[in-house]
């Protein structure tokens, strides 16, 4: 009975994954020491703190984010006698998904004071402005406490430190391991290594909150080096410090 229940099992989670259609991928397949795809990627430039006290200047240096010949993009953060240099890459403008499974298979850096994250952001955020336009944190990784991982919404009246968090705990902290989300018009569901970690839905908004995950939403990928929340570098922060993505996917429910 139990066998038979299993092979059922399979059965049904073989026949779900079949559902899905890769819609948009980009697999890092490159030269050695060579730039991301400039058709699927644009960075965020600057040192402005970006809302959260953080230190680094994010450059479209080859220095902070490349290639390494094996198929990874990485994402380096290096210590300068001026501070800290590292890169955030974004489909803004190129790419952006509106429901699906979006997920990408990462291995984090940690330390104190070092921030990777895979997110997506409204891509109307130049006209209705954040946290207005949406963000949904795939991943957060707060290096001071390496084996934990957050998931997060933002929107409006639920957004910083009010987002609706859940975090998970992460084994293998030196490893591969894979960061999604499932979407669709009434529900969101965070993923890790593909197995549900929790799901939201306009229900567990704050009473009155608007759910503003009805539109497109462009990636995310950024090393980000103190701020707010994981604090400063401290002396037993090693650099250079680096995030490595294997791939970032979205996929479509195939309709019959």
């Amino acid at each position: 009975m139990r066998l038979a229940a299993l092979f059922l099992f399979m059965a049904v989670t073989a026949a779900a994954a079949e559902n899905w259609k890769l819609v948009w991928s980009d697999e890092f397949d490159g030269v050695n020491g060579s730039a991301p795809d400039a058709h699927k990627w644009a960075y965020d430039l600057g040192s402005n703190g970006w809302g959260n006290q953080e230190l680094e200047t994010y450059t479209a240096a080859r220095d902070n984010s490349f290639l390494d010949g094996g198929g990874h993009l990485v994402i380096r953060a290096i210590k300068t006698a001026a501070g800290y240099t590292s890169a955030r890459l974004k489909t803004q403008g190129l790419y952006s998904v509106a429901y699906g499974r979006v997920a990408a298979r990462l291995k984090l850096p940690k330390g104190q004071g070092i921030w990777p994250a895979f997110w997506i952001l409204g891509d109307n955020i130049k006209t209705a402005d954040w946290p207005a336009c949406g963000e949904i944190d795939i991943m957060e990784f707060i290096g001071k406490t390496p084996h934990t991982v957050y998931f997060t919404l933002h929107g409006p009246g639920y957004s910083g430190g009010k987002g609706i968090s859940t975090s998970a705990p992460l084994a293998g902290t030196d490893e591969f391991h894979v960061y999604g989300i499932e979407w669709t018009p009434e529900s969101l569901t965070f993923l890790l290594d593909d197995q549900p970690v929790r799901t939201l839905t306009r229900k567990d908004l704050p009473a009155g909150a608007k759910w503003v995950y009805d539109h497109p939403h462009f990636v995310l990928l950024n090393l980000a080096v103190g701020g707010a929340w994981p604090g400063n570098p401290d002396a037993t922060t090693v650099f250079p410090q680096d995030y490595v993505i294997d791939w970032v996917r979205a996929w479509q429910r195939e309709t019959k």
